[in-house]
Parts: C-alpha cells; sequence; structure tokens
C-alpha cells in the first residue's frame, strides 16, 4: 500500500516514485481552464441572470435574486441544531484562532529624516472580501475560521460569504460558524459562478476586492482567472505533510498523522522521512493496522499507493535536506532533539515540532491558520495570516530645502531613463520663477 524508499543522495534527481510525489498538480488542465472561462465571461456579460442559469444547472436548485441571499432566520435556525459541546469546543477554537491572530497585527508608522522629511506607512484594512465556502462531501467549519478571522482582526468590515445552495442545509455546522463569527452576509451560490460574481459583481452580489477560500478545481480555475482583477489567497494544490523522525519516535503516532492528510482525498501526499529503516518497517505496519479501522479507507489506500512515501535515508542532515527540497505544507519533526532538527528546516507552510504536536493540533485548535503553501510553494510563500488583508500605502512629505538639495540627482537619474517630464517635475521646483517667496 505505501512503498518504502532507500535514497543515498537526497539532492540526486528523484526516481521515478518521488517524481511521481514531486510532480502532484492542482488539477487545473487546459479543458478545465477552458469550461471555467466559459463561465468568467457568461457572468461577466449577463449576471445575475446567467448566475441563476449556472446555479440551476450545476446545483439543481432554482433561485431568484430575492432568494439567491440565506435569511438570517435560516441560519440561527441552523444553528441552533448544533450539538452543545460540539458548539463549545468551536468557541474555544475561534478564541485560540483570534489570539494568534491578533499577534500578527501591524501598525502605520511615520519617521522624520534630516532637512524635515517625512517617511512612513499607513496600513489599512481591506474594504470587503469574499469568503468561498466550499460544498461537496464534507462541511469544513474550522476552513470558514481560518479564512474569516485573520480578515476579521485585520479589520475589514464586510465579508461576503458565498457557498453552494443545496449542501448549506444539510450542514449546520457552518451556519453555526457564521453566527458564531458574526457573518450574515451570506449567498447561496457556488462553484466558478461564485467566484466570478464576487470578482466582477452583479446586480445582487457586491464586488470585493480580495476573494479567499478552498474549492474545487473549477473553484480554482476561476480564482486564477480572475486573479489581477480582484486578489486571491493562492491557488491550493492537494494537501500533503512530511513527516521527520528518527528512532526515538512512536510508530503508531507517525501512522496516524500521515493517515490524517491521506484521508483528505486521493491525490494527498503523506511521507515519512527517517534514518531508521526499523522505524519505516514499523510505520508501515503500523498504518495497514490503523487503516482498516478507518472509513475513508478507500480513499486512502489510493493516496498512499500514489503519493505516499517512507523514505529512509543516511542521517538526519540529509533528512533535512530532502524536507527542504519537498518545501511542503505541513512538517512534523520527531526526533530525539526535535528543536534542533526543526531549526534545520528551512522551507515549510507550518513546522509541528514535538511528538504531541499533532498536525491535527494546526488544523484546528492551536491557533495557527491551516490556510498553508501546497505543492512545494513553501520555498517563496507563507500561511494565510491577518497581513494577507491588509494594503500598506507609502506616505511622502518632502520639504522645499530637501527638493533644492536633491532635485540634481532625481534630474540625472529621470535624464539617464529618457523621461524628461519626470526631471522637469523635480527641477521645476528649484527654478527661481516657480518659488513662492
Amino acid at each position: 500500500m505505501i512503498e518504502i524508499l532507500k535514497l543515498t543522495d537526497p539532492n540526486a534527481p528523484p526516481d521515478q516514485k518521488l517524481q511521481q510525489i514531486l510532480q502532484r498538480t492542482s488539477g487545473l488542465t487546459d479543458e478545465v481552464i477552458a469550461s471555467t472561462n466559459t463561465i468568467v465571461n457568461a457572468i461577466k456579460h449577463s449576471g445575475d441572470e446567467a448566475l441563476l442559469d449556472y446555479t440551476a444547472r450545476f446545483d439543481g436548485v432554482q433561485l431568484t435574486p430575492e432568494t439567491m441571499r440565506a435569511p438570517r432566520e435560516l441560519i440561527e435556525e441552523l444553528a441552533a441544531q448544533v450539538d452543545a459541546e460540539l458548539l463549545a469546543a468551536m468557541q474555544a477554537a475561534i478564541a485560540n484562532i483570534r489570539f494568534y491572530h491578533d499577534h500578527q497585527l501591524t501598525k502605520s508608522w511615520e519617521i522624520e529624516r534630516e532637512n524635515g522629511v517625512r517617511l512612513g506607512q499607513r496600513v489599512s484594512p481591506l474594504e470587503i472580501v469574499g469568503l468561498y465556502v466550499p460544498g461537496g462531501k464534507a462541511a469544513y467549519p474550522s476552513t470558514l475560521m481560518m479564512n474569516a478571522i485573520p480578515a476579521q482582526v485585520a479589520g475589514v468590515k464586510r465579508i461576503v460569504v458565498v457557498t453552494p445552495p443545496a449542501q448549506f442545509a444539510q450542514a449546520p455546522i457552518i451556519a453555526a460558524t457564521l453566527k458564531e463569527l458574526g457573518l450574515f452576509e451570506v449567498y447561496l451560490i457556488g462553484g466558478a459562478q461564485a467566484v466570478t460574481a464576487l470578482a466582477y459583481g452583479t446586480t445582487t452580489i457586491p464586488r470585493v476586492d480580495k476573494i479567499v477560500g478552498p474549492g474545487n478545481q473549477y473553484v480554482a480555475a476561476a480564482k486564477k482567472l480572475v486573479y489581477g482583477d480582484v486578489d486571491i489567497d493562492s491557488i491550493a494544490g492537494p494537501s500533503e505533510i512530511v513527516v521527520i523522525a528518527d528512532d526515538t519516535a512512536r510508530p503508531d503516532f507517525i501512522a496516524a498523522d500521515l493517515l490524517s492528510q491521506a484521508e483528505h482525498s486521493e491525490d494527498a501526499a503523506a511521507i515519512l522521512v527517517t534514518n531508521s529503516e526499523a522505524l519505516a518497517a514499523k510505520v508501515q505496519a503500523e498504518i495497514i493496522k490503523q487503516t482498516e479501522t478507518l472509513p475513508r479507507r478507500a480513499i486512502i489506500e489510493k493516496s498512499l499507493a500514489d503519493f505516499g512515501a517512507l523514505i529512509v535515508v543516511e542521517s538526519l542532515d540529509a533528512a533535512c535536506t530532502l524536507v527542504n527540497r519537498l518545501a511542503a505544507e505541513h512538517v512534523e519533526v520527531m526526533t530525539a532533539d526535535s528543536e534542533a532538527t526543526a531549526a534545520q528546516i528551512k522551507h515549510a507552510g507550518a513546522i509541528f515540532i514535538g511528538d504531541y504536536s499533532a498536525e491535527a493540533v494546526g488544523d484546528y485548535f492551536a491557533g495557527t491558520n491551516h490556510v498553508l503553501p501546497t505543492g512545494g510553494t513553501a520555498r517563496f510563500s507563507s500561511a494565510l495570516g491577518v497581513y494577507d488583508f491588509l494594503k500598506r500605502t507609502s506616505l511622502i512629505r518632502y520639504t522645499r530645502e530637501e527638493m533644492q538639495r536633491t532635485a540634481r540627482s532625481i534630474d540625472l537619474i529621470a535624464q539617464a531613463e529618457g523621461l524628461q517630464a519626470h526631471a522637469r517635475a523635480a527641477t521645476i521646483r528649484i527654478t527661481e520663477q516657480y518659488r513662492k517667496p
């Protein structure tokens, strides 16, 4: 079900299995892009009419502009169905997420230089954000929390939620999360058509500044196509976990954590990198044992067969080299000195350090954001956070004296670029006839 691979050189070209893992894609084929582009163009040109047509066609739900928005009473009615103990757990998770993200908030600043010049940066929130909540086979209240709370901490005043209509009434947990977060502007539309409506606006749906939230390949394709006209969080690929461990780690812990990612989807990746062949064999046995009792067994077995691996390397240093090369979404560290090992990890969406820092803790409860870079993009990108909902505007206050001192330098640089009007915009301010008394 899951192979044990021996790798002597972590920098060598990958063998066939490792290459298969590294080359996983988000599923955005030319066909998907073309189909989605048709939807995007229809919504851009026909607005609500096309939006309602696609909702009827894809979701089997007949809506009107008046029924597109979920009434607050419906949200509260559905929320009331959620078990009290589950609701308390959600409230605690929300508090943890808010606490963590409060520490990411940055403030405006100004500095004063010589000759009275003042420079600064104004930090301000986006005005309106669109949040996509997927439907499908499962409801993900944690993802709703992870996307909405950073925006709220940033100070975004208006968060518009879109979600497929057919599943909304079947997932009271989503309604309960919306209520706890105070989000009541909810439109019952989904898919690429919902993303496009948020990007360009319709008579009913407002145009937003940024779209966040996961979805299927058509949602991802729509986000890709509208990016530039609106900001987006990312084009997320399949989920992934890499565990780096030595022979001090518990095989049952590792197996459980690998399975927690493999159950996401058939294209999820779950990888162990270890310097212990004995540990790899024990983990393999544990995976077989634990998989037998899991309801998503078929998905897990396909995921592990295609994109899972137990990789044995010669040393922990070699393991760290390979893990950095993979630049995975989630990296767990379980070694005799987990802190020292973790310090060598340069590329990861999130690092879970120690035997009890399960990846599931980050998914739900610790407070860190679980919207993370996938597909090796942790080399250059980061977790979703408050900063993704803030704008930074430069402030420049120049004085007459400083312009007199620096205009010649500005003139020279502008002339070197062949931009005479730029040069004049500086020199005109130091020419005698234009000086104010």
